[in-house]
């Protein structure tokens, strides 16, 4: 994580404004991603967490431009970027890149690493003779820990951790700025996860880079994040750094989400809140509040009046009618 300098206003590299993604289905409106706010400052992360479902991959795509979103805004440096044409998008693409979920899934397996990792470089044109590509492809094996004799070795020869490593030395061959990792360790062993977490901490601390981080795993997020949004049913429930949402979670669905964490001392004991109830269909979602059915403290206005994200606190926003105030419910 990288630290702020007191008395220093923090540079903000990326806005989110009311961003939407809607998919037609034969059933209705899917709402993937449903009027979601957030910013990431340069050089912070910000973790994304939630159940399956809750639209945290879909946002870090459309956030890309992977997926087109069906409203809102992407400022970028001040800018916003879902204006841009073809040719101004592609230029981005070099600021912009993504480490998948799935080592293997996400890397060619007809190509070896130098193709794989020499794949941006060729696209974008970056270097004309052949010779001062494959020593860029040689740094950035270097940089993630690749041994030189596995140049020309194919990812099914390789284990998931080295894959991953491919794919985080594709993604900082144009020397991007802001990167979204989509849950880039659940695939691992947790001995991998470990190292390719301090690889990341490592190489944002080296290059400035931004990361956004995607994962489901509250307990990893807390290690690696400076903020943290919590996003239920396609929406941002509670956003707030890393320290003030775990020892002072607003939102319901986080406190339950927090709850489940595992502690690691006989001497500690955390009550497990259970919760009851569906999750909702996200398409055609009715008004409301969408954790109402299995929130333990939902009021008579909950059903009909959808809570919007506000600030509670210095850079904390819940959205909640009652956060602060949670009383159990009377109906």
């Amino acid at each position: 994580m990288m630290g702020e300098v007191k008395g220093l206003q923090p540079e903000r590299l990326l806005e989110v404004k009311n961003l939407k993604k809607y998919f037609n289905t034969k059933k209705g409106l899917l709402h993937a991603v449903d009027d979601v706010n957030f910013f990431i400052n340069k050089g912070e992360t910000l973790g994304v967490v939630g159940e399956s479902g809750c639209g945290k991959s879909t946002t870090g795509r459309v956030v890309l431009r992977l997926l087109e979103a069906t409203d809102g805004e992407i400022i970028f440096e001040g800018k916003n970027i879902r204006d841009y044409n073809k040719t101004e998008m592609r230029n981005m693409r070099k600021e912009m890149q993504i480490v998948f979920q799935d080592p293997f899934a996400s890397l060619n397996p007809r190509m070896s690493i130098s193709e794989i990792i020499s794949e941006p470089l060729i696209v974008n044109k970056v270097y004309k003779d052949k010779a001062d590509r494959m020593k860029r492809v040689r740094e950035l094996m270097s940089t993630v820990g690749l041994a030189e004799r596995l140049t020309y070795a194919y990812p099914h020869e390789l284990d998931g951790g080295r894959r991953q490593r491919i794919g985080i030395a594709r993604a900082l061959a144009l020397k991007p700025k802001f990167i979204v990792q989509d849950e880039p360790v659940s695939a691992l062993d947790v001995s991998i996860q470990a190292q390719i977490l301090n690889l990341m901490d490592d190489l944002q601390k080296e290059f400035d880079l931004t990361y956004m981080f995607i994962s489901h795993d509250l307990s990893v997020v807390k290690h690696v994040s400076d903020r943290i949004a919590v996003m239920y049913l396609g929406k941002v429930v509670e956003l707030a750094d890393y320290n003030t949402m775990f020892k002072n979670p607003q939102h319901p669905y986080t406190q339950a989400l927090l709850s489940a964490i595992p502690v690691p001392r006989l001497d500690v004991h955390r009550d497990r809140i259970i919760l009851e109830g569906d999750v909702p269909s996200p398409i055609n979602p009715p008004e409301g509040c969408r954790f109402y059915g299995r929130c333990r403290y939902r009021q008579s206005n909950c059903l009909n009046v959808t809570p919007e994200l506000k600030e509670v606190g210095p850079e904390t926003f819940v959205a909640c009618h009652y956060a602060g105030n949670l009383k159990p419910a009377i109906i």
